[in-house]
C-alpha cells in the first residue's frame, strides 16, 4: 500500500506580508501537530513549488487570498491532488458555489456527541449552484455558546475535478494555539470567576491571566462542588485534524503511518512535580520517604535558597529530577528579567553541583508577555518547561485545553518560530490542601488524560506532604488511581528525553509483505508505528481510524 504524501504550504510570502503588518500565522503550528502525532509531511515554501513537489495531499497552512493562488490550488485539486484548509480559501467560495458568512470570534463546533470550543470561524453557506460540488458535511458550527445559534458544517467537502477540496469552517491551528499558550500576551490581570473560586485579578501576573476558556460554559463540578476546566480542546481539536488527515489518504487509497505517544504498553504518563518554596528539609525528607512507598519518582523543582545540600544528593539516589523554579515574584524579591533568570539559574546549579536542569516550573507561575521565558530557557540550555497551570482553586485542570507536551510557537516579530523548549503544562496542585481543590477531580482529569494519551501532571508541594496528611493521602490516592488505569510514572526529563527522541523517527516506506522502513528508531524501547488499514480482527482505532499496530523494538518497561 502506496504512503501518502503530504504537504504543508507555508507560503513565505504570504506569511511574512502578514507578520510585517503585525499578524499572526498561527497556521503554522500545524507542522507542529502532525510532527507530535509522527505523521510524515513536507514543507511546501512557496505556491509555486506544488506542482515540483506533487503532494497527494496539500494542507494550506497559509497562503495569499488572491487569484493566482486560488487558481493554483483548483488545477491541483482538478488533477487528482486534495486540498484542506482551516477557515481559508475565500477566493473560491464563489466558485463552489458558497457564500461566506459572518466570522465566529468564539464558537462551539458539534460533532454528533463531542461539542469542542473554538476561537475563529468562518462558516460557508453552500447555495443551489454548490450541489454537484458538495460531496458532505459534517458536524456543526454554534455561535457564541455550546446550545448557540447553528450556523453552517464544521467541515464541507467538495469534489473537484479528480481531486477535491476540503474546507474547515474553523482556524484550527489558531485555535489549539490560543488555547495553550493564552488569547494573548500576559500585560494585565486575568478576568475572574464570578462565583468567586478563581481570583486571578490579584495583582499579578501569571500564565493563567490569559486563558481562553469560558468560566461558565468548559467548566464541570464534582460531586463535592469542587469546579474545574473539564475538557482538553486543544487535544480534541488535534485528533479532529489528524483524523481528518488520515481519511483523506485512506479515502484515496492511501495509507498514512504515524507514530504512537508513547512506548508499546503505555496508555499515558503521570508526573509529579514538587516546588521546594519554603525550603524546609524536614519535607524533603518526609516527601522521599512517601514517594519511596508509592514507588514513583518525580521532579523537584529548587527555588533560592533551596534545601541542604544532602536533600539533592538523597533525590538524586532515589533517581528524582532536579529542576528549576524561578521565582519572579515581586512581593518577595523577583524580578521578571533574563538577567534575573540566568542568576537564580546559576544559583541552582552551584548549589547542586548539577551542569544544567532539563526543566524549570515558575513560582506562583508568574509569566508575563508572550515567549520571553521560552528565550531565557533556551539560552541556558533548558530543554523543558511547565509553568503553564493553574494558580488558584477553581481554575484547575485543563485551563489551557492541553495534557501533551509541546513545543510553543513565537509571536510575529520572530516569524511565528517553534521554540526548542518543550512545555508540559500540569493539571493542579496539593489536592485536599485546606485551602485548594479536594481529590475529587484526581479521576476525571486521569480519564481526560487517559482517552487522549497525555500527561497527567501533579504538583505537590513537599511542605505540604510534610505537614498536611490529608494532601500525603491525595497524593497516595493519584497514584494508585494513576496504576489502575495503567499510567507510567515519569520526570519531567523522562518526557522530555522520549519526546525529543521519537520527533527524530522518520517513517520513510512500507515492504510489500507489510513491514514497516523506519529510521532513527534504534535507540527507543518499545516505540510503536500505526498503519492505517482495512478493518480486521487485528486493528486497533487510532484517531478515529483502523489501524495495524507495528512494535519497532523490544518492549518498553514503564519506567523509562
Amino acid at each position: 500500500m502506496k504512503i501518502a504524501k503530504v504537504g504543508v504550504l507555508l507560503d513565505q510570502y504570504a506569511a511574512g506580508r502578514r507578520q510585517r503588518y503585525g499578524i499572526n500565522v498561527f497556521e503554522a503550528f500545524v507542522e507542529e501537530v502532525l510532527a507530535h502525532a509522527g505523521v510524515p509531511y513536507e514543507r511546501i515554501d512557496r505556491i509555486h513549488d506544488i506542482a515540483a513537489t506533487n503532494p497527494d495531499i496539500l494542507i494550506a497552512a497559509c497562503v495569499e487570498e488572491d487569484q493566482a493562488s486560488a487558481d493554483i490550488l483548483w488545477s491541483y485539486a482538478e488533477q487528482g491532488g486534495t486540498v484542506i484548509s482551516y477557515g481559508g480559501l475565500r477566493t473560491l467560495a464563489a466558485k463552489l458555489g458558497c457564500c461566506e458568512q459572518r466570522e465566529i470570534p468564539v464558537g462551539y463546533a458539534s460533532f454528533g456527541g463531542t461539542t469542542l470550543r473554538f476561537l475563529n470561524g468562518v462558516p460557508w453557506e453552500p447555495g443551489p449552484s454548490s450541489a454537484e460540488s458538495v460531496a458532505v458535511m459534517i458536524g456543526s458550527v454554534l455561535r457564541d455558546k455550546p446550545d448557540g445559534e447553528p450556523s453552517g458544517a464544521a467541515l464541507l467537502r467538495f469534489k473537484v475535478g479528480k481531486g477535491g477540496i476540503e474546507r474547515w469552517a474553523v482556524n484550527i491551528p489558531d485555535t489549539i494555539v490560543r488555547f495553550q499558550q493564552g488569547s494573548g500576551p500576559v500585560l494585565s490581570d486575568g478576568v475572574p470567576a464570578r462565583d468567586g473560586t478563581g481570583a486571578v485579578d490579584e495583582g499579578i501576573l501569571k500564565a493563567d491571566d490569559r486563558v481562553a476558556l469560558d468560566w461558565e460554559y468548559d467548566r464541570l463540578s464534582t460531586e463535592t462542588g469542587a469546579p474545574y476546566f473539564a475538557y482538553p480542546y486543544a487535544d480534541l481539536w488535534k485528533e479532529q485534524l489528524i483524523g481528518h488527515v488520515l481519511r483523506c489518504a485512506t479515502d484515496r487509497g492511501f495509507t498514512l503511518p504515524f507514530l504512537g505517544l508513547w512506548p508499546e504498553g503505555v496508555p499515558a504518563v503521570a508526573m509529579i512535580s514538587h516546588d521546594s518554596d519554603l525550603n524546609i528539609d524536614e519535607s524533603a525528607e518526609t516527601t522521599l520517604r512517601v514517594l519511596k512507598e508509592c514507588g514513583i519518582r518525580s521532579t523537584w523543582c529548587m527555588i533560592e535558597p533551596g534545601f541542604s545540600k544532602h536533600i539533592y544528593e538523597l533525590a538524586m539516589q532515589d533517581g528524582h529530577e532536579i529542576a528549576f523554579h524561578y521565582n519572579a515574584l515581586d512581593a518577595q524579591g523577583g524580578k521578571w528579567s533574563q538577567e534575573e533568570f540566568n542568576r537564580q539559574y546559576q544559583w541552582l546549579k552551584d548549589a547542586t553541583g548539577l551542569e544544567k536542569a532539563a526543566s524549570n516550573k515558575n513560582h506562583y507561575t508568574r509569566f508575563e508577555g508572550w515567549g520571553e521565558l521560552f528565550e531565557w530557557c533556551e539560552d541556558q540550555g533548558i530543554e523543558a518547561e511547565q509553568t503553564r497551570g493553574p494558580s488558584k482553586k477553581g481554575n484547575i485542570g485543563f485551563l489551557f485545553g492541553t495534557c501533551h507536551p509541546y513545543f510553543p510557537i513565537a509571536w510575529f516579530d520572530q516569524g511565528n518560530r517553534s521554540y526548542n523548549v518543550l512545555e508540559i503544562s500540569f493539571l493542579t496542585q496539593d489536592l485536599d490542601h485546606w485551602n485548594l481543590a479536594d481529590s475529587s477531580v484526581a479521576v476525571p482529569f486521569l480519564e481526560q488524560v487517559k482517552r487522549v494519551e497525555g500527561v497527567a501532571h501533579f504538583l505537590f508541594h513537599q511542605v505540604h506532604i510534610h505537614q498536611q496528611p490529608a494532601v500525603t493521602e491525595a497524593l497516595r490516592k493519584v497514584v494508585s488511581e494513576a496504576r489502575k488505569r495503567g499510567f507510567a510514572f515519569w520526570t519531567s526529563q523522562q518526557i522530555n528525553n522520549w519526546e525529543r527522541a521519537r520527533r527524530q523517527v522518520r517513517i520513510t516506506g512500507i515492504q510489500t509483505n507489510g513491514d514497516v522502513e523506519v529510521e532513527g528508531a534504534e535507540a527507543l524501547k518499545g516505540a510503536v508505528v500505526f498503519v492505517p488499514s482495512a478493518p480486521d480482527t487485528e486493528t486497533v482505532i487510532k484517531y478515529g481510524v483502523p489501524c495495524r499496530k507495528v512494535v519497532l523494538n523490544a518492549a518498553a518497561t514503564k519506567e523509562v
